[in-house]
């Protein structure tokens, strides 16, 4: 039931009273609430409690299949669907690993309110902390919206030296004129991501062995115990547009601007680089370094864009864009190393200038787009991108999309400095060529999506030393081709009050080395009972959820890049993960309990997200979403 909106005021006599009273009865309805994304695709409130609920009920606020978290809330997560990596043609800052919860500017969404609106998270995590997420907003007019969120982590984790604590402050707001002659989207964002870094179980045989000394996991030891990396970025955003011609008509011509200001910093903090292993061995897990102790690696960045472009549409043809491109970015550090007679500079600066096209086509059932994009500037740079949809109805729809892009090289692989003596370089990597042909079909009998990819000159990270106590990370450029073909498949089966929904992910990869490795098979299968009761005034959800995925060379982690990197040691998988929920709403409460990974006392220690860190054991967590409309 909606939201009653409030009565104007009114100084008049019983004819206002009337309408006053008549306006007491006015509810808005759902599709009032609207939240709209940059490219004003539109989505609206929806409290209702469904599976894809019990899915996005987590740290991300999304669904997280093909993603495997680590041992505790807030720390980075192991990809295993590989078709869930974008790619940007821009040079990006790098540290990667550390920016799953980071909210790019596609990320943040826009509101138009009827009556003011709250949205509340919360959930618990695995020791002493909590994770909230607060929201809201308003319409000051029908023109005029603003919003306000934070988001906030805390979770110590049950390993040694594991903390996370995470912050995320959003503001947003969106104007246009009642003639919707300009209009304007703005938002505000501050994150940071703080996380000891313990390195990993030192001996992980003594997490594997199952031995019951090593059930309270702060008695495993691990490689740090006092360092930690910190993310932090601050962006201001700006999108409007503005119509030339007054009314709006069969043909329209706009005035478009967007404006992006962001910037960067990761560290990585080590008062201790020595570890002493159970048998008194004393080793460096980073190898050499220039300093004894109190390691303080830092990296700055700071880039800012700005789009400018006129728009002609054809209310019959669609959108023509014509745009330019300017992109500016620092990428620096606070010293000058000359090592080995090579210097580096401690920074990359660069201005690069685009132009492109667009055309976009929303007529009946078919929406179609076109990219086109190449710098004019000296650096190579150029994008297609291209798709189309069709809607058979609203449970029938495909989409096709084509991408080709030559890519500039994150700004990680071309230069790092470190006080370890391995982690310093200066590199010219030739750009990235990725293409992309992604099919999605909607149907009401099944969904599935298909994606074949095509990679020239793959930069990734590998480790130089097969040692196991030593990791030395350093960036590389795969010159042969790889291919990768993905096919996922979902189908939702439904009897009495009983249903089962199941996810399946195929992938394979063609190369001639293993540089992009990937689980052949992913898999989620959720068995679930849902009623309502006293008058449908509660209604529940319950069942187990199982995931699996087959044994593959899983990536590991670096936590002093903050990013993952290929290793050909380890086999990871094959392991069962059963979670037991229990979820009911109440009126527009949602309230979650489950038991994550109940099994892991009697399926075997095997479970890892990386070479040397456990995945989560069992436990139990609560959690609510509750949605507030005054």
């Amino acid at each position: 039931m909606g939201p009653k909106l409030e009565p104007k005021p009114s100084s008049s006599g019983s004819g206002s009273d009337k309408n006053a009273a008549a306006a007491k009865d006015i509810k808005a309805t759902i599709d009032m609430y609207r939240i709209v994304s940059i490219d004003k695709d539109t989505t609206f409130v929806d409290t209702s409690l469904t599976i894809q609920d019990e899915y996005r009920m987590n740290y991300l606020r999304k669904d997280i299949f093909g993603l495997l978290p680590f041992a505790n809330e807030g720390q980075t997560y192991q990809r295993l669907d590989h078709g869930l990596k974008r790619y940007e043609a821009y040079p990006g800052f790098g540290h990667g690993a550390k920016q799953y919860a980071y909210l790019e500017a596609n990320d943040i969404k826009y509101y138009s309110m009827a009556t003011p609106y709250t949205d509340l998270y919360f959930k618990s995590v695995m020791e002493q902390g909590q994770n909230i997420d607060a929201f809201v907003s308003a319409n000051i007019s029908p023109q005029l919206n603003f919003s306000i969120a934070y988001k906030g982590l805390r979770s110590l984790g049950r390993y040694i030296n594991q903390l996370s604590s995470t912050g995320s402050f959003r503001f947003t707001t969106s104007y246009q004129t009642k003639s919707k002659r300009y209009a304007a989207n703005f938002h505000f964002v501050s994150q940071d991501f703080l996380n000891n870094e313990n390195g990993g179980v030192a001996n992980i045989d003594d997490f594997e062995g199952g031995s019951d000394k090593y059930e309270n996991r702060d008695r495993i030891n691990v490689y740090f115990r006092d360092s930690k990396s910190f993310l932090r970025g601050k962006r201001l955003f700006l999108d409007h547009s503005f119509r030339v011609n007054g009314n709006d008509a069969q043909n329209n011509l706009y005035i478009t601007h967007r404006f992006n200001h962001e910037t960067k910093f990761f560290e990585f903090n080590q008062p201790t680089i020595t570890t002493t292993l159970d048998d008194g061995t004393i080793v460096q897990r980073f190898g050499e370094s220039y300093r004894l102790s109190g390691v303080n690696d830092q990296t700055h960045y700071n880039r800012m864009y700005n789009k400018v472009g006129a728009v002609y549409e054809n209310k019959t043809l669609g959108k023509f864009q014509f745009f330019l491109e300017d992109f500016r970015y620092n990428y620096f550090f606070d010293r000058v190393l000359i090592i080995d007679n090579e210097v580096n500079s401690g920074l990359l600066s660069d201005e690069i200038q685009s132009i492109g096209g667009q055309y976009e086509y929303r007529k009946g059932n078919w929406q179609a787009q076109l990219l086109l994009s190449n710098s004019i500037t000296n650096q190579s740079l150029s994008i297609i991108d291209g798709n189309v949809k069709y809607e058979f109805d609203e449970r029938n729809k495909i989409t096709f999309q084509y991408q080709r892009m030559n890519k500039l090289p994150d700004h990680i692989y071309n230069m790092n400095q470190s006080s370890f003596v391995n982690y310093n370089w200066v590199n010219d990597f030739k750009n990235e060529k990725i293409n992309n042909i992604i099919i999605n079909a909607q149907t009401k009998w099944l969904n599935a999506s298909a994606q074949i990819s095509s990679y020239n000159d793959m930069l990734y990270f590998s480790d130089d030393d097969p040692s196991v106590n030593v990791q030395l990370v350093s960036p590389k450029q795969y010159g042969e081709n790889i291919k990768y073909l993905s096919v996922k498949v979902s189908r939702e089966f439904k009897w009495w009050k009983l249903a089962l929904d199941n996810t399946v992910l195929y992938q394979q990869t063609d190369q001639q080395e293993s540089i992009l490795n990937v689980p052949k098979i992913v898999t989620r299968n959720t068995l679930y009972f849902t009623n309502a009761f006293f008058k449908k005034a509660l209604y529940l959800q319950t069942g187990v959820t199982f995931n699996y995925f087959t044994k593959y060379y899983m990536n590991d982690y670096s936590p002093v890049l903050g990013e993952s990197f290929v290793q050909s040691q380890k086999q990871i998988g094959e392991f069962p993960m059963f979670d037991f929920f229990l979820n009911a709403r109440i009126k527009t409460a949602r309230l979650y309990f489950k038991y994550e990974h109940f099994n892991s006392a009697w399926t075997g220690n095997d479970y890892l997200t990386a070479p040397n860190y456990p995945f989560r054991d069992s436990m139990i967590r609560f959690g609510m979403e509750w949605n507030f409309f005054k």
